[in-house]
């Protein structure tokens, strides 16, 4: 069974039940906390009564600076949403590990941004180096990935559409928000992974809802396509993409070949002009709500939820 470990600002913590045990460690990052498996399990076995979790203010479980690496259009559902046909070629890109945020903390909307959208994504928390050349199949995922968390690959889209520019519209401080819990896997559990369930909620709305079957490149696969030439070392995280229901759609083909043919700047103004009358996009004070376990329970990444608020204003 996984064992989930919540990080606060007086260290790492394992989770029985509502009540949470402290390590033993003097691992400071997210690296050396998997590097001393021992006392994570010292403590699952420890008779210490513990905390009450609702008392406990989490951090994010992953530790930065890190590499984190994104899967682009890695869920079929998804690729529907964008318009995309066909085969869909395997694509990565890059975020700054300042954007991650903690699993609770506010999603701080720029003030040039307009077109805020979410996207609920599995991350994997490396255990060992991954280096150029690496193949990994199913069978010895277990020896390169040691966890997984909920991560939210939050998107200023006006960005991201008009500039094509993926790293500036995904790397905003707060825009990666992670947790609350790191899931340390034990071997056994990687032959669940397909029947976890990612749910994004805004305001109690159900907008996003698919398992990883509906996953077009597996881990396995994305970890070998990556190593071709981007090494990962203990500690650092890969997003592996977000299903359909995000506040981003493609237009219908009639209105995308249309558009094809006008200038850029006029072709983006009528784009966003349209889109404006979207309501699905994050405003100040919205709640996201999203989840990642399987049915059973066997692994449960928790419940992160955080508030959009504008730059400079708190949430309402």
């Amino acid at each position: 069974m996984s064992t989930n470990v919540l990080r606060t600002a007086d260290g790492w913590w394992v989770l029985r039940g509502d009540r949470a045990v402290p390590v033993a460690t003097e691992a400071g990052t997210t690296a050396e906390l998997i590097a001393d498996r021992a006392a994570v399990r010292q403590a699952t076995l420890s008779s210490d009564a513990g905390t009450p979790v609702a008392d406990l203010v989490p951090l994010p479980p992953v530790t930065t600076p890190c590499r984190v690496v994104a899967q682009m259009v890695n869920y079929r559902s998804h690729a529907r949403d964008s318009g995309f046909t066909g085969d869909i070629p395997p694509a990565f890109f890059r975020k700054a590990s300042g954007s991650v945020s903690g699993p609770h903390d506010s999603i701080v909307r720029p003030a040039h941004v307009q077109f805020l959208d979410y996207e609920i994504e599995l991350g994997l928390v490396m255990g060992a180096p991954l280096p150029i050349g690496t193949v990994v199949d199913e069978r010895h995922l277990p020896s390169y990935v040691a966890g997984l968390v909920i991560t939210n690959d939050v998107s200023a889209r006006d960005v991201q559409l008009t500039r094509t520019q993926f790293y500036e519209s995904k790397s905003y401080p707060t825009f990666t928000p992670t947790g609350p819990y790191l899931a340390l896997l034990e071997p056994e559990d990687f032959a669940h992974l397909l029947d976890l369930r990612l749910r994004l909620s805004v305001n109690g709305e159900l907008r996003q809802d698919r398992t990883l079957v509906d996953m077009i490149v597996r881990p396995a696969q994305a970890l070998t396509l990556l190593a071709r030439f981007q090494t990962l070392d203990p500690g650092d995280l890969l997003l592996t993409g977000t299903p359909g229901g995000t506040a981003l759609k493609a237009p219908p083909k009639p209105v995308e070949k249309i558009g094809a043919l006008l200038p850029p700047a006029v072709k983006w103004k009528a784009f966003f002009t349209s889109q404006a009358k979207n309501p699905r996009y994050l405003h100040r004070g919205d709640v996201i709500t999203a989840t990642i376990a399987t049915p059973d329970g066997r692994i449960d990444l928790g419940e992160q939820r955080t508030p959009v608020a504008d730059a400079n204003r708190h949430p309402r």
